[in-house]
Protein backbone atom coordinates (compact mmCIF):
# COMPACT_ATOMS: atom_id res chain seq x y z
CA UNK A 1 0.00 0.00 0.00
CA UNK A 2 1.43 3.39 -1.54
CA UNK A 3 2.23 5.92 1.92
CA UNK A 4 1.64 9.33 1.76
CA UNK A 5 3.39 12.37 3.39
CA UNK A 6 0.65 14.89 2.66
CA UNK A 7 1.31 18.40 3.66
CA UNK A 8 -2.24 20.05 4.63
CA UNK A 9 -2.95 23.60 3.42
CA UNK A 10 -2.93 25.17 6.29
CA UNK A 11 -0.19 23.23 8.15
CA UNK A 12 0.71 25.35 10.99
CA UNK A 13 -0.09 24.31 14.35
CA UNK A 14 -0.29 28.17 15.44
CA UNK A 15 -4.08 27.73 15.48
CA UNK A 16 -3.89 25.53 18.56
CA UNK A 17 -1.18 27.31 20.25
CA UNK A 18 1.71 25.23 19.76
CA UNK A 19 4.48 27.64 19.07
CA UNK A 20 8.11 27.33 17.08
CA UNK A 21 7.51 23.34 16.73
CA UNK A 22 9.42 21.50 13.81
CA UNK A 23 5.80 19.51 12.68
CA UNK A 24 6.57 16.37 10.54
CA UNK A 25 3.00 15.66 8.34
CA UNK A 26 1.32 12.24 7.58
CA UNK A 27 5.01 10.89 7.39
CA UNK A 28 5.07 7.21 5.67
CA UNK A 29 4.89 4.35 8.61
CA UNK A 30 7.99 3.53 6.60
CA UNK A 31 9.38 6.82 7.98
CA UNK A 32 7.88 6.73 11.63
CA UNK A 33 9.39 3.52 11.81
CA UNK A 34 13.13 4.66 11.21
CA UNK A 35 12.80 7.95 13.49
CA UNK A 36 11.80 5.85 16.08
CA UNK A 37 14.67 3.09 15.56
CA UNK A 38 16.97 6.47 15.49
CA UNK A 39 15.64 8.06 18.05
CA UNK A 40 16.18 5.01 20.34
CA UNK A 41 12.56 4.42 20.75
CA UNK A 42 12.11 0.54 19.76
CA UNK A 43 13.56 -1.62 17.33
CA UNK A 44 12.89 -4.12 14.87
CA UNK A 45 12.77 -7.86 15.41
CA UNK A 46 14.13 -10.35 12.99
CA UNK A 47 11.16 -9.90 10.28
CA UNK A 48 11.40 -6.05 10.41
CA UNK A 49 8.53 -4.93 12.83
CA UNK A 50 8.61 -2.49 14.95
CA UNK A 51 9.04 -3.04 18.57
CA UNK A 52 8.53 -0.52 21.62
CA UNK A 53 8.47 -0.28 24.84
CA UNK A 54 5.36 1.55 26.27
CA UNK A 55 7.15 2.52 29.69
CA UNK A 56 5.58 2.93 33.14
CA UNK A 57 2.16 2.39 32.03
CA UNK A 58 1.36 -0.89 29.82
CA UNK A 59 -2.04 -0.62 29.68
CA UNK A 60 -5.21 2.05 29.88
CA UNK A 61 -5.46 3.38 33.52
CA UNK A 62 -9.03 3.79 33.88
CA UNK A 63 -8.86 5.60 36.77
CA UNK A 64 -7.16 8.74 35.01
CA UNK A 65 -10.07 8.90 32.42
CA UNK A 66 -12.31 12.16 32.70
CA UNK A 67 -15.41 13.39 30.94
CA UNK A 68 -15.60 17.63 31.05
CA UNK A 69 -19.12 18.22 32.63
CA UNK A 70 -20.29 20.87 31.04
CA UNK A 71 -23.86 22.03 29.32
CA UNK A 72 -23.97 19.12 26.76
CA UNK A 73 -22.81 15.99 29.17
CA UNK A 74 -23.98 16.73 32.21
CA UNK A 75 -27.58 15.34 32.00
CA UNK A 76 -26.89 12.65 29.13
CA UNK A 77 -23.60 10.66 31.19
CA UNK A 78 -23.62 8.34 33.20
CA UNK A 79 -21.72 9.62 36.09
CA UNK A 80 -19.66 7.41 38.52
CA UNK A 81 -16.62 5.30 38.46
CA UNK A 82 -16.12 5.06 34.96
CA UNK A 83 -17.61 8.33 33.81
CA UNK A 84 -15.33 10.77 35.86
CA UNK A 85 -16.30 14.48 35.98
CA UNK A 86 -13.61 17.36 35.65
CA UNK A 87 -14.04 20.76 35.20
CA UNK A 88 -13.96 22.79 31.96
CA UNK A 89 -11.52 25.46 33.62
CA UNK A 90 -9.21 22.53 34.99
CA UNK A 91 -9.80 21.36 31.32
CA UNK A 92 -8.60 24.07 29.87
CA UNK A 93 -5.64 24.85 32.25
CA UNK A 94 -4.21 21.51 31.24
CA UNK A 95 -4.97 21.97 27.72
CA UNK A 96 -2.59 25.06 27.69
CA UNK A 97 0.03 22.95 30.16
CA UNK A 98 0.00 20.62 26.96
CA UNK A 99 0.22 23.09 24.67
CA UNK A 100 3.18 24.93 26.19
CA UNK A 101 4.95 21.72 26.72
CA UNK A 102 4.94 20.67 23.01
CA UNK A 103 5.80 23.76 21.92
CA UNK A 104 9.21 24.09 20.27
CA UNK A 105 9.38 20.20 19.99
CA UNK A 106 9.65 18.01 17.07
CA UNK A 107 6.19 17.04 16.56
CA UNK A 108 4.33 14.51 14.32
CA UNK A 109 0.95 15.26 12.97
CA UNK A 110 -1.59 12.85 11.24
CA UNK A 111 -4.84 13.40 9.53
CA UNK A 112 -6.82 10.41 9.50
CA UNK A 113 -10.83 9.71 10.02
CA UNK A 114 -13.04 7.10 12.23
CA UNK A 115 -16.32 5.26 11.07
CA UNK A 116 -15.81 3.52 7.29
CA UNK A 117 -19.83 4.31 6.54
CA UNK A 118 -19.23 7.67 4.61
CA UNK A 119 -22.89 8.77 5.73
CA UNK A 120 -20.98 8.82 9.17
CA UNK A 121 -17.00 9.55 8.69
CA UNK A 122 -15.72 11.92 11.49
CA UNK A 123 -12.15 13.45 10.71
CA UNK A 124 -9.48 13.33 13.72
CA UNK A 125 -6.19 14.98 13.46
CA UNK A 126 -3.79 13.62 16.05
CA UNK A 127 -0.70 15.41 17.16
CA UNK A 128 1.79 13.21 19.04
CA UNK A 129 5.24 14.04 20.80
CA UNK A 130 6.57 10.09 19.78
CA UNK A 131 7.17 8.87 16.30
CA UNK A 132 5.50 5.55 16.70
CA UNK A 133 2.11 6.99 18.56
CA UNK A 134 1.45 8.25 15.54
CA UNK A 135 2.49 5.41 13.25
CA UNK A 136 -0.25 3.21 15.74
CA UNK A 137 -2.77 6.39 14.58
CA UNK A 138 -1.94 5.55 11.10
CA UNK A 139 -2.25 1.65 11.33
CA UNK A 140 -5.61 2.19 13.99
CA UNK A 141 -7.64 5.10 11.80
CA UNK A 142 -8.77 5.10 8.84
CA UNK A 143 -6.78 6.52 6.08
CA UNK A 144 -7.83 9.24 3.81
CA UNK A 145 -6.42 9.38 0.19
CA UNK A 146 -4.48 12.41 -1.43
CA UNK A 147 -7.54 14.32 -2.13
CA UNK A 148 -9.02 14.04 1.24
CA UNK A 149 -5.96 14.93 2.71
CA UNK A 150 -5.64 18.07 0.29
CA UNK A 151 -8.86 20.21 2.18
CA UNK A 152 -8.60 18.27 5.22
CA UNK A 153 -9.93 19.78 8.14
CA UNK A 154 -10.91 17.84 11.05
CA UNK A 155 -14.07 17.28 14.03
CA UNK A 156 -11.59 16.52 16.63
CA UNK A 157 -8.28 17.17 17.45
CA UNK A 158 -6.02 14.62 19.33
CA UNK A 159 -3.11 16.02 21.85
CA UNK A 160 -0.72 13.27 22.96
CA UNK A 161 2.05 14.05 25.28
CA UNK A 162 3.56 11.00 27.13
CA UNK A 163 6.32 13.34 28.77
CA UNK A 164 4.11 15.49 29.95
CA UNK A 165 3.20 15.22 34.10
CA UNK A 166 0.65 17.33 35.47
CA UNK A 167 3.23 18.44 38.39
CA UNK A 168 0.02 19.27 41.21
CA UNK A 169 -2.61 16.82 40.27
CA UNK A 170 -4.85 18.10 42.93
CA UNK A 171 -5.16 21.24 41.96
CA UNK A 172 -6.22 20.05 38.44
CA UNK A 173 -8.47 17.96 39.97
CA UNK A 174 -7.37 14.49 38.79
CA UNK A 175 -5.92 12.14 40.61
CA UNK A 176 -1.82 11.78 39.57
CA UNK A 177 -0.03 13.21 37.12
CA UNK A 178 -1.16 11.38 33.96
CA UNK A 179 -4.70 11.40 32.54
CA UNK A 180 -7.07 11.16 29.78
CA UNK A 181 -9.68 13.34 29.11
CA UNK A 182 -12.23 13.95 26.49
CA UNK A 183 -14.24 17.61 26.33
CA UNK A 184 -17.37 16.47 23.92
CA UNK A 185 -17.79 20.58 23.42
CA UNK A 186 -14.58 21.52 22.02
CA UNK A 187 -13.85 18.13 20.34
CA UNK A 188 -10.84 17.51 22.17
CA UNK A 189 -9.17 14.93 23.55
CA UNK A 190 -6.30 15.22 25.70
CA UNK A 191 -3.81 12.18 26.43
CA UNK A 192 -0.77 13.48 29.15
CA UNK A 193 1.75 11.32 31.08
CA UNK A 194 0.61 8.22 29.46
CA UNK A 195 2.57 6.47 26.37
CA UNK A 196 0.34 3.78 26.19
CA UNK A 197 -1.40 4.08 22.60
CA UNK A 198 -4.61 2.31 23.66
CA UNK A 199 -5.34 5.52 25.24
CA UNK A 200 -6.01 7.43 21.88
CA UNK A 201 -7.54 4.59 20.20
CA UNK A 202 -10.23 4.57 23.37
CA UNK A 203 -10.54 8.07 23.86
CA UNK A 204 -12.04 8.61 20.32
CA UNK A 205 -13.98 5.48 20.53
CA UNK A 206 -15.54 6.48 23.82
CA UNK A 207 -16.57 9.94 22.30
CA UNK A 208 -18.30 7.65 19.48
CA UNK A 209 -19.78 5.83 22.27
CA UNK A 210 -21.48 8.73 23.11
CA UNK A 211 -21.83 10.88 19.76
CA UNK A 212 -23.18 8.09 17.57
CA UNK A 213 -26.48 7.28 19.74
CA UNK A 214 -27.58 10.37 20.77
CA UNK A 215 -26.79 12.75 17.81
CA UNK A 216 -27.19 10.20 15.10
CA UNK A 217 -29.26 7.05 16.07
CA UNK A 218 -26.59 4.78 15.23
CA UNK A 219 -25.97 2.01 17.90
CA UNK A 220 -21.67 1.76 18.79
CA UNK A 221 -20.79 -1.98 19.60
CA UNK A 222 -17.53 -3.12 21.65
CA UNK A 223 -17.53 -6.35 19.00
CA UNK A 224 -16.51 -8.04 15.95
CA UNK A 225 -18.20 -8.55 12.68
CA UNK A 226 -17.64 -10.24 9.37
CA UNK A 227 -20.07 -10.74 6.19
CA UNK A 228 -21.10 -13.78 4.24
CA UNK A 229 -21.03 -14.73 0.18
CA UNK A 230 -25.31 -13.96 0.84
CA UNK A 231 -24.03 -10.54 2.46
CA UNK A 232 -25.21 -11.92 5.76
CA UNK A 233 -23.69 -10.03 8.44
CA UNK A 234 -22.77 -11.67 11.63
CA UNK A 235 -21.77 -9.71 15.54
CA UNK A 236 -19.66 -11.09 17.86
CA UNK A 237 -19.77 -9.51 21.56
CA UNK A 238 -17.13 -11.14 23.83
CA UNK A 239 -14.72 -9.74 26.94
CA UNK A 240 -11.27 -10.78 26.62
CA UNK A 241 -10.95 -14.33 27.06
CA UNK A 242 -13.77 -15.46 24.76
CA UNK A 243 -13.22 -16.20 21.11
CA UNK A 244 -14.23 -13.03 19.59
CA UNK A 245 -10.92 -12.47 17.45
CA UNK A 246 -10.82 -16.27 16.91
CA UNK A 247 -13.76 -17.10 15.77
CA UNK A 248 -14.61 -13.84 13.38
CA UNK A 249 -12.14 -14.70 11.89
CA UNK A 250 -13.33 -17.34 8.97
CA UNK A 251 -12.07 -18.40 5.76
CA UNK A 252 -15.51 -18.58 4.51
CA UNK A 253 -16.29 -14.96 5.62
CA UNK A 254 -14.80 -11.34 5.29
CA UNK A 255 -13.44 -9.91 8.39
CA UNK A 256 -15.48 -6.04 8.50
CA UNK A 257 -13.39 -5.55 11.68
CA UNK A 258 -12.42 -6.63 15.14
CA UNK A 259 -13.23 -4.66 18.17
CA UNK A 260 -15.59 -1.53 17.37
CA UNK A 261 -18.47 -1.02 15.00
CA UNK A 262 -21.50 0.87 14.59
CA UNK A 263 -25.01 -0.24 13.63
CA UNK A 264 -26.93 2.59 11.60
CA UNK A 265 -30.82 3.07 11.50
CA UNK A 266 -30.51 1.73 7.37
CA UNK A 267 -28.95 -1.45 8.95
CA UNK A 268 -25.61 -0.92 8.03
CA UNK A 269 -22.90 -2.57 10.31
CA UNK A 270 -19.84 -0.53 10.19
CA UNK A 271 -15.95 -0.50 10.98
CA UNK A 272 -14.92 2.39 12.98
CA UNK A 273 -11.29 1.88 12.66
CA UNK A 274 -8.84 1.10 10.09
CA UNK A 275 -6.59 -1.48 12.07
CA UNK A 276 -6.53 -4.10 14.87
CA UNK A 277 -5.21 -4.15 18.04
CA UNK A 278 -4.84 -7.35 19.15
CA UNK A 279 -3.39 -9.23 22.69
CA UNK A 280 0.17 -11.74 21.45
CA UNK A 281 0.36 -13.32 25.03
CA UNK A 282 1.28 -17.01 24.03
CA UNK A 283 0.50 -16.38 20.69
CA UNK A 284 1.10 -19.01 18.13
CA UNK A 285 0.69 -19.40 14.39
CA UNK A 286 -1.47 -22.44 14.99
CA UNK A 287 -3.73 -20.60 17.40
CA UNK A 288 -4.41 -17.57 15.87
CA UNK A 289 -3.07 -17.39 12.21
CA UNK A 290 -4.23 -14.20 11.09
CA UNK A 291 -2.95 -11.97 13.94
CA UNK A 292 0.52 -13.94 13.76
CA UNK A 293 1.18 -13.72 10.16
CA UNK A 294 0.05 -9.85 10.34
CA UNK A 295 3.09 -8.98 12.50
CA UNK A 296 5.06 -7.81 9.62
CA UNK A 297 6.76 -4.68 9.05
CA UNK A 298 3.76 -1.91 9.48
CA UNK A 299 3.01 -3.85 12.62
CA UNK A 300 3.97 -2.40 15.92
CA UNK A 301 4.72 -4.72 18.77
CA UNK A 302 4.06 -3.57 22.36
CA UNK A 303 6.18 -4.71 25.51
CA UNK A 304 7.25 -7.75 24.05
CA UNK A 305 10.55 -9.55 24.93
CA UNK A 306 13.03 -10.90 22.68
CA UNK A 307 15.18 -13.95 22.08
CA UNK A 308 18.85 -13.88 21.67
CA UNK A 309 18.36 -14.18 17.78
CA UNK A 310 16.00 -10.64 17.87
CA UNK A 311 12.74 -13.53 17.46
CA UNK A 312 9.77 -12.25 19.88
CA UNK A 313 8.79 -14.46 23.01
CA UNK A 314 5.57 -14.56 22.95
CA UNK A 315 5.53 -16.49 26.18
CA UNK A 316 7.24 -13.84 28.21
CA UNK A 317 5.12 -11.48 30.43
CA UNK A 318 7.87 -10.15 32.27
CA UNK A 319 6.52 -6.26 31.17
CA UNK A 320 3.07 -7.52 31.17
CA UNK A 321 0.72 -9.92 30.40
CA UNK A 322 -0.81 -7.37 27.87
CA UNK A 323 1.40 -7.56 25.27
CA UNK A 324 -0.10 -6.42 22.16
CA UNK A 325 0.23 -5.98 18.66
CA UNK A 326 -1.37 -2.85 16.09
CA UNK A 327 -1.67 -3.46 12.17
CA UNK A 328 -3.51 -1.91 9.55
CA UNK A 329 -6.92 -4.01 8.42
CA UNK A 330 -4.78 -4.57 5.04
CA UNK A 331 -2.26 -7.06 6.82
CA UNK A 332 -5.30 -9.44 6.80
CA UNK A 333 -5.87 -11.03 3.97
CA UNK A 334 -9.72 -11.94 4.14
CA UNK A 335 -11.51 -8.37 4.74
CA UNK A 336 -14.17 -7.06 3.42
CA UNK A 337 -13.44 -3.39 1.40
CA UNK A 338 -14.87 -0.79 2.42
CA UNK A 339 -15.12 -1.71 6.09
CA UNK A 340 -19.17 -2.25 6.24
CA UNK A 341 -21.77 -4.73 5.15
CA UNK A 342 -25.88 -4.38 5.60
CA UNK A 343 -28.38 -6.91 6.64
CA UNK A 344 -26.89 -8.05 10.31
CA UNK A 345 -28.25 -11.36 10.76
CA UNK A 346 -26.90 -12.85 13.89
CA UNK A 347 -25.22 -11.55 16.80
CA UNK A 348 -23.28 -13.94 19.00
CA UNK A 349 -22.57 -13.39 22.74
CA UNK A 350 -19.71 -15.19 23.81
CA UNK A 351 -19.25 -16.05 27.25
CA UNK A 352 -16.38 -18.21 28.75
CA UNK A 353 -18.51 -20.01 31.76
CA UNK A 354 -15.56 -21.31 33.87
CA UNK A 355 -18.39 -22.82 35.97
CA UNK A 356 -19.42 -24.68 33.39
CA UNK A 357 -23.32 -24.51 33.76
CA UNK A 358 -24.21 -22.19 30.99
CA UNK A 359 -25.34 -24.14 27.56
CA UNK A 360 -22.96 -24.71 24.92
CA UNK A 361 -25.37 -22.57 22.52
CA UNK A 362 -29.44 -20.76 23.51
CA UNK A 363 -31.19 -18.38 21.67
CA UNK A 364 -32.30 -15.42 23.49
CA UNK A 365 -35.70 -13.70 23.33
CA UNK A 366 -35.33 -9.86 22.89
CA UNK A 367 -35.28 -9.10 26.99
CA UNK A 368 -33.12 -11.77 27.41
CA UNK A 369 -30.74 -10.38 24.94
CA UNK A 370 -31.00 -6.95 26.52
CA UNK A 371 -30.42 -8.30 30.17
CA UNK A 372 -27.57 -10.49 29.05
CA UNK A 373 -26.37 -7.28 26.96
CA UNK A 374 -26.46 -5.26 30.15
CA UNK A 375 -24.69 -7.74 31.80
CA UNK A 376 -21.60 -8.67 29.80
CA UNK A 377 -20.81 -11.92 31.76
CA UNK A 378 -17.66 -13.93 32.13
CA UNK A 379 -15.77 -15.81 34.15
CA UNK A 380 -11.94 -15.07 34.90
CA UNK A 381 -10.07 -18.41 35.80
CA UNK A 382 -7.23 -18.94 37.35
CA UNK A 383 -3.79 -17.36 35.84
CA UNK A 384 -5.24 -14.46 33.99
CA UNK A 385 -5.24 -11.82 36.87
CA UNK A 386 -3.10 -12.10 39.94
CA UNK A 387 -4.20 -13.74 43.09
CA UNK A 388 -7.37 -15.90 41.07
CA UNK A 389 -7.19 -19.27 41.54
CA UNK A 390 -10.80 -20.24 41.27
CA UNK A 391 -13.48 -19.42 38.31
CA UNK A 392 -14.63 -15.62 39.43
CA UNK A 393 -18.23 -14.10 37.62
CA UNK A 394 -16.79 -10.96 35.48
CA UNK A 395 -19.29 -8.33 34.28
CA UNK A 396 -18.54 -5.91 31.70
CA UNK A 397 -21.99 -3.46 31.08
CA UNK A 398 -22.61 -3.93 27.11
CA UNK A 399 -19.24 -6.46 26.44
CA UNK A 400 -17.47 -3.05 27.19
CA UNK A 401 -17.95 -1.04 30.42
CA UNK A 402 -15.20 1.28 30.54
CA UNK A 403 -16.03 2.84 27.21
CA UNK A 404 -19.46 3.64 27.41
CA UNK A 405 -20.53 7.20 28.78
CA UNK A 406 -24.33 6.64 28.62
CA UNK A 407 -26.19 4.37 31.03
CA UNK A 408 -25.86 0.97 29.67
CA UNK A 409 -29.36 0.25 29.88
CA UNK A 410 -29.97 3.33 26.64
CA UNK A 411 -27.62 1.19 24.81
CA UNK A 412 -29.42 -2.31 25.67
CA UNK A 413 -32.62 -0.77 24.69
CA UNK A 414 -31.21 0.43 21.47
CA UNK A 415 -30.23 -3.02 20.74
CA UNK A 416 -33.35 -4.73 21.58
CA UNK A 417 -35.28 -2.40 19.47
CA UNK A 418 -32.63 -2.58 16.25
CA UNK A 419 -32.76 -6.49 16.77
CA UNK A 420 -36.70 -6.48 16.34
CA UNK A 421 -36.74 -4.23 13.69
CA UNK A 422 -34.61 -5.87 11.74
CA UNK A 423 -35.32 -9.71 13.00
CA UNK A 424 -32.12 -10.92 14.32
CA UNK A 425 -31.30 -13.96 15.91
CA UNK A 426 -28.90 -13.46 19.28
CA UNK A 427 -27.58 -16.51 20.45
CA UNK A 428 -25.50 -16.99 23.60
CA UNK A 429 -22.33 -19.05 23.23
CA UNK A 430 -20.52 -20.69 26.29
CA UNK A 431 -17.07 -21.45 24.77
CA UNK A 432 -15.94 -21.99 28.48
CA UNK A 433 -16.45 -25.34 29.91
CA UNK A 434 -18.94 -27.96 29.76
CA UNK A 435 -19.03 -31.34 32.36
CA UNK A 436 -17.95 -29.61 35.44
CA UNK A 437 -16.04 -26.54 36.61
CA UNK A 438 -12.88 -25.22 35.64
CA UNK A 439 -10.45 -27.92 37.38
CA UNK A 440 -13.12 -30.59 36.46
CA UNK A 441 -14.33 -30.67 33.49
CA UNK A 442 -13.12 -29.99 30.16
CA UNK A 443 -13.67 -26.99 27.70
CA UNK A 444 -15.57 -27.26 25.16
CA UNK A 445 -13.77 -27.82 22.03
CA UNK A 446 -13.35 -24.81 19.28
CA UNK A 447 -14.85 -27.15 16.84
CA UNK A 448 -17.65 -27.92 18.60
CA UNK A 449 -18.47 -23.81 18.64
CA UNK A 450 -17.55 -23.76 14.94
CA UNK A 451 -19.76 -26.53 14.58
CA UNK A 452 -22.57 -24.69 16.78
CA UNK A 453 -21.62 -21.20 14.54
CA UNK A 454 -21.79 -22.55 11.23
CA UNK A 455 -25.10 -24.18 12.13
CA UNK A 456 -26.66 -21.18 12.93
CA UNK A 457 -25.33 -19.02 9.88
CA UNK A 458 -26.21 -22.15 7.88
CA UNK A 459 -29.96 -21.66 9.38
CA UNK A 460 -30.04 -25.20 10.19
CA UNK A 461 -31.00 -24.51 14.25
CA UNK A 462 -34.49 -22.50 12.86
CA UNK A 463 -36.54 -25.55 12.99
CA UNK A 464 -35.42 -27.68 15.59
CA UNK A 465 -36.92 -28.49 19.16
CA UNK A 466 -35.80 -26.56 21.72
CA UNK A 467 -36.12 -26.48 25.83
CA UNK A 468 -35.81 -23.90 28.15
CA UNK A 469 -33.13 -24.02 30.86
CA UNK A 470 -34.82 -24.26 34.13
CA UNK A 471 -32.85 -21.88 36.00
CA UNK A 472 -31.41 -19.13 33.48
CA UNK A 473 -35.10 -19.62 31.14
CA UNK A 474 -32.63 -19.89 28.39
CA UNK A 475 -33.66 -22.00 24.87
CA UNK A 476 -31.54 -24.39 24.17
CA UNK A 477 -31.75 -26.55 21.02
CA UNK A 478 -31.92 -30.13 21.24
CA UNK A 479 -29.93 -30.73 18.39
CA UNK A 480 -27.47 -29.24 16.43
CA UNK A 481 -25.33 -30.94 13.61
CA UNK A 482 -21.62 -31.94 14.28
CA UNK A 483 -22.43 -31.52 18.20
CA UNK A 484 -22.82 -34.26 20.33
CA UNK A 485 -26.17 -34.29 21.42
CA UNK A 486 -25.64 -34.63 25.14
CA UNK A 487 -23.49 -31.73 25.51
CA UNK A 488 -26.61 -29.27 24.36
CA UNK A 489 -28.07 -29.53 27.84
CA UNK A 490 -25.08 -28.99 30.18
CA UNK A 491 -26.80 -31.13 33.18
CA UNK A 492 -26.11 -33.86 31.01
CA UNK A 493 -22.37 -33.46 31.35
CA UNK A 494 -22.16 -33.71 35.07
CA UNK A 495 -21.59 -36.56 37.07
CA UNK A 496 -23.11 -35.49 39.96
CA UNK A 497 -26.56 -33.08 38.73
CA UNK A 498 -27.05 -31.60 42.47
CA UNK A 499 -23.59 -30.30 42.61
CA UNK A 500 -25.03 -28.51 38.48
CA UNK A 501 -27.82 -27.27 40.37
CA UNK A 502 -26.05 -25.51 42.93
CA UNK A 503 -23.28 -24.27 41.11
CA UNK A 504 -26.20 -22.57 38.40
CA UNK A 505 -28.43 -21.42 41.24
CA UNK A 506 -25.04 -19.42 42.39
CA UNK A 507 -24.61 -18.10 39.03
CA UNK A 508 -27.89 -17.07 38.86
CA UNK A 509 -27.68 -14.98 42.17
CA UNK A 510 -24.51 -13.33 40.94
CA UNK A 511 -26.28 -12.68 38.04
CA UNK A 512 -29.21 -10.91 40.14
CA UNK A 513 -26.58 -9.35 42.06
CA UNK A 514 -25.16 -7.67 39.20
CA UNK A 515 -28.40 -6.56 38.23
CA UNK A 516 -29.47 -4.35 40.84
CA UNK A 517 -27.55 -1.51 40.05
CA UNK A 518 -29.38 -1.60 36.52
CA UNK A 519 -32.59 -2.27 37.48
CA UNK A 520 -34.00 1.29 38.55
CA UNK A 521 -33.67 2.47 34.79
CA UNK A 522 -34.54 -0.96 32.99
CA UNK A 523 -38.20 -2.12 31.22
CA UNK A 524 -40.26 -4.90 32.70
CA UNK A 525 -39.41 -6.85 29.59
CA UNK A 526 -35.35 -6.31 30.35
CA UNK A 527 -35.89 -7.41 33.76
CA UNK A 528 -37.67 -10.92 32.66
CA UNK A 529 -34.77 -11.89 30.95
CA UNK A 530 -32.49 -12.57 33.43
CA UNK A 531 -32.71 -16.10 34.96
CA UNK A 532 -35.91 -17.73 36.46
CA UNK A 533 -34.52 -18.25 39.70
CA UNK A 534 -32.39 -17.02 42.76
CA UNK A 535 -31.31 -18.98 45.35
CA UNK A 536 -33.72 -17.53 47.98
CA UNK A 537 -36.69 -19.73 45.53
CA UNK A 538 -37.00 -23.36 46.17
CA UNK A 539 -36.55 -25.61 42.99
CA UNK A 540 -39.49 -27.87 43.57
CA UNK A 541 -39.80 -28.45 39.86
CA UNK A 542 -36.39 -29.51 39.51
Amino acid sequence: MESLTMIPQNASLEKYGIKDAKVLWNLSPEELQKHTVEKGMGKETNNGTLAINTGKFTGRSPQDRFLVKDDYTADKVWWGKVNKPISPENFDRLQNNIIEYLSGKELYARDGYVCADPKYKMNVRTITEYPWSNMFIYNMFLRPDASELENFEEEWLVLCAPGYECPDSEAYGIRQGNFSILNFTKKVALVGGSAYTGEMKKGIFSALNMILPTDKNVLPMHCSANVGEDGDTAIFFGLSGTGKTTLSADPKRKLIGDDEHGWTAENTIFNFEGGCYAKVIDLTEEKEPDIFRAIKPGAILENVIFKDNGEVDYMDSTITQNTRVSYPIYHIDNIQQPSYASNPKNIFFLTCDAFGVLPPVSKLTPGQAAYHFISGYTAKVAGTEAGITEPVPSFSACFGAPFMPLHPTKYAEMLSKKMTEAGVNVWLLNTGWSGGPYGVGSRIKLKYTRAMITAILEDKLNDVDYEQHPIFGLWMPKYCPNVPTEMLDPMNTWLQKGGYISKAINLAHSFHLNFEKFASQASQEIMDGGPLIDEHHQMEHM
